[in-house]
């Protein structure tokens, strides 16, 4: 089972409340707090559609732009000799870090 969605590229989660008997979740990725819900699986996919759709139109009558999830980027942290082995790696492949980082994602995702 897959606990997300996507409409627009926007991500949500989908989570299921035993107590509510609610399916509900947030989109993720982002700073607003977008939420929705539905007793069914279709409920809360057309609400989360909805809620995707007015926070569009909202930010388009503002007129200010969307925030974008996952725009490519993020810090990571690690130790400072894996970093160097890293660099080292990426060098003596002649690829940026960047690169390196982005294989390695690749690769350990696929399996």
């Amino acid at each position: 089972m897959n606990n997300t969605i996507e409409y627009k590229n926007y991500v949500g989660s989908v989570e299921f409340s035993q107590e509510d008997n609610i399916f509900f979740g947030k989109v993720l990725g982002i700073k607003a707090l977008l939420s929705y819900e539905g007793t069914n699986a279709k409920e809360l996919v057309d609400d989360f559609h909805s809620v995707i759709d007015d926070y569009l139109e909202l930010c388009k009558n503002k007129n200010i732009e969307p925030e974008k999830a996952y725009k490519g980027s993020f810090n990571v942290r690690i130790p400072a000799e894996l970093h160097k082995m890293a660099v080292i790696g990426a060098m003596s492949r002649q690829i940026s870090l960047n690169s390196l980082v982005e294989n390695a994602l690749r690769s350990y995702l696929s399996e």
